[in-house]
């Protein structure tokens, strides 16, 4: 069975996005501090449909990340603060399941790129990215709400942390918030440590809830 993988940036302070998230602010204020190591990276470029880019461990650990990717589920707020940013053509290229309660037909992009408004449920989400995603694993891209009540189910099988040294204050969005009360615990199975953020692959050792 695919792996459920989220990879997110995170502040020195636990936060993966700034205050006053919405449109105006996809990533909150000052929330583009987090991923400014990432924007360079020829992988990552890539994805834009952008040449060119550096190479590197941390291009090689973000490429490998986007090879192993077959389907992506994702929260409602997320898709509705980067639906004008991402564009004709988002950054996916594969099927995206977004977690609504507002029903919806598929919207098909360019580049490969379909979302899907799933209303019955993260879980009912997860199955049917699943069954796009075949013999590959599936991106869990958030948000923070999102990703803890994946964490709280214990379906969150690998988090690829980016810990950035910044400090993104009050307001921001606490990724380890309400993830209830029963204990995870992860092993560590890559460091990177990187002059713009120390990325750490953690394994959940707490046995899955949900297949």
């Amino acid at each position: 069975m695919s792996d459920v993988i989220a990879q997110i940036s995170m502040s020195l302070d636990g936060c993966v996005a700034g205050p006053d998230r919405g449109r105006e602010h996809p990533l909150g204020i000052g929330g583009e501090r987090l991923h400014q190591w990432v924007f360079g990276l020829r992988s990552w470029r890539r994805e834009q449909g952008v040449k060119g880019g550096a190479e590197g461990p941390e291009d090689d650990l973000v490429a490998a990340w986007i090879k192993r990717l077959g389907a992506v589920v994702m929260g409602h707020t997320m898709y509705l603060t980067g639906e004008v940013p991402w564009g004709d053509n988002p950054p996916f290229h594969m099927p995206v399941y977004v977690v609504t309660h507002t029903p919806r037909e598929s919207l098909t992009k360019e580049g490969g790129t379909v979302f899907h408004f799933v209303t019955e449920g993260p879980e009912h989400a997860l199955a049917l990215a699943r069954e796009a995603a075949g013999d590959k694993d599936v991106s869990l891209a958030g948000g923070a709400d999102l990703v803890q009540q994946f964490i709280r189910a214990g379906w969150l099988d690998e988090l690829l942390l980016h810990v950035v040294p910044v400090l993104t204050g009050e307001g921001g969005h606490r990724l380890f918030d309400n993830i209830g009360d029963q204990p995870v615990e992860w092993r560590k199975t890559q460091v990177l440590d990187a002059p713009e953020a120390t990325h750490i692959r953690l394994r959940a050792t707490r046995p899955r809830s949900a297949e």
